[in-house]
């Protein structure tokens, strides 16, 4: 049984859309699946990359900041039970008040805080928890990214759009790390993205140099992959989804001015981020090689990252709810417009290969999922009295760089063992092998054997011991 028979979504009769081709035939709708340099959407991220992203995603969550600096505190003042009440009711309306800014604030001296020089050291302050909401919308993500990609059901973008999710959410991590020097900030990125990704990069890339690939000078995008790093059909299925991580970084490194130029006007600039994508699809289509690829892919997505901007800058909870409402319900109507009359154009009406409709349907429904997370306050704090789904979406996010690198190649290797199942009599007749939700599952166990192998590398790489699982 060969990889195509179990993955019809391979196949590619919308290869010669004009907004598609780029270098070499490279696809600017992603999962093309087409040349040499095919594009291919839905790795997601994945992708990668909130205040908790593949993880960057993003793909790559940074470490829970250190808690409030602890300095001894005066004696408190007698006070009259008047003043002590109006005392009070002032610190909880501000705790209150940061809460809803996303910003926790310690308890002031007399309201009930322990003094750190005579607190229990179990006792003392601990970083805020991680925020489940985000979590949980990343790893449901990276799942409809691999199921995507075992079944190619074009209708996976419009129920979930978990690329423009995962930029999102890796745009309110980058705007609420960016309170530190943006230089350090851009390093510490770097350095959680690019181990992971050189570590799976050399098994595919030796393994298509065994398979006679015989790289150019384009074997620098494989170091540091600004541009769409070359490689050999042979291993076209694993590389392809190497967009993400080069417009996750390309983010990265524009995000300092991209925050600077929204915080002048924030409306303005994030309205305005719909415009480039407008441009490329009406007016011109830019080149014809990988810096157009990229340029697609950017502003593709870039509304989505820009609102993670304004999720953490409070924008978005200062919105009203009707105007919220009825621009993410226009921007969804487009998207899902052009998408749908568009499929003569295409070859279908699967957001992957068409940018705009991609552009428009995750702005509106990512615009939803981050007011409603400012407006309504939603943390998910439930999730933790389910123990065995708060460690999986635990896991999904620590491990998120790895389930979106090796994932492709878990499915790649999928088939030939499912192969190997029927020379076994008893696994011919007891186990459905020719369906592709047992491929489905036998991915999902060959993915968990790469989180376990290749984890650490993520650890590693945000200086933490190594482990098998967080």
């Amino acid at each position: 049984m060969t990889w195509d028979q179990q993955n019809p979504y391979q196949q590619n009769p919308y290869q010669q859309n004009p907004y598609q081709q780029g270098y070499n035939g490279h696809a600017h709708g992603p999962y093309a699946g087409q040349q040499q340099y095919a594009q291919q959407r839905y790795p997601d991220h994945t992708y990668t990359p909130a205040p908790d992203q593949t993880a960057p995603l993003p793909l790559v969550e940074p470490e829970p900041g250190p808690g409030p600096e602890l300095k001894p505190e005066p004696e408190p003042v007698p006070q009259s039970d008047a003043t002590a009440t109006a005392a009070a009711g002032e610190t909880a309306v501000g705790r209150r008040s940061a809460r809803r800014n996303g910003r926790a604030q310690p308890a002031a001296p007399g309201t009930g805080g322990t003094d750190a020089k005579d607190a229990d050291p179990d006792q003392r302050p601990k970083p805020p928890a991680r925020d489940r909401y985000f979590d949980t919308l990343r790893a449901v993500a990276l799942i409809r990214v691999v199921t995507y990609h075992t079944f190619g059901w074009a209708w996976c973008g419009m129920v979930f759009p978990s690329m423009g999710i995962m930029f999102g959410l890796a745009g309110t991590l980058m705007a609420k790390s960016l309170e530190r020097p943006a230089v350090k900030v851009v390093k510490s990125r770097l350095r959680r993205l690019l181990p992971p990704f050189w570590f799976w990069g050399f098994f595919v890339v030796l393994a298509m140099l065994i398979h006679d690939w015989l790289p150019g000078w384009q074997i620098v995008y494989w170091i540091v992959p600004l541009g769409d790093p070359p490689g050999n059909a042979w291993g076209e299925q694993a590389w392809e989804i190497l967009w993400y991580l080069r417009t996750y970084l390309w983010f990265v490194l524009l995000s300092p001015a991209l925050l600077w130029v929204f915080r002048k006007a924030p409306v303005p600039v994030l309205l305005g981020s719909l415009a480039p994508i407008l441009v490329l699809n009406f007016v011109w289509s830019g080149p014809d090689n990988r810096f157009g690829s990229a340029l697609w892919d950017l502003s593709t997505y870039l509304f989505c990252w820009i609102l993670g901007f304004a999720h953490r800058d409070g924008v978005l909870q200062r919105m009203k709810p009707a105007l919220v409402v009825v621009g993410s319900l226009a921007a969804l109507g487009y998207g899902g417009w052009y998408a749908f009359s568009h499929q003569a154009d295409f070859g279908t009406y699967d957001l992957d290969e068409n940018p705009l409709a991609q552009a428009f349907w995750s702005a509106g429904f990512v615009l939803l999922l981050m007011w409603a997370k400012a407006y309504f306050e939603i943390d998910f704090a439930w999730l933790t009295r389910f123990k065995k789904l708060d460690r999986t979406v635990t896991v999904f996010n620590a491990r998120a760089v790895t389930i979106y690198l090796w994932h492709e190649i878990a499915l790649i290797l999928a088939v030939p063992l499912i192969d190997r199942m029927w020379d076994v009599p008893a696994f011919e007749k007891w186990l459905p092998l020719d369906s592709q939700w047992f491929m489905f599952g036998v991915g999902w166990i060959l993915i968990a054997v790469f989180v376990l192998l290749c984890g650490w590398v993520e650890d590693v790489a945000g200086k933490k011991k190594p482990k098998l699982l967080p």
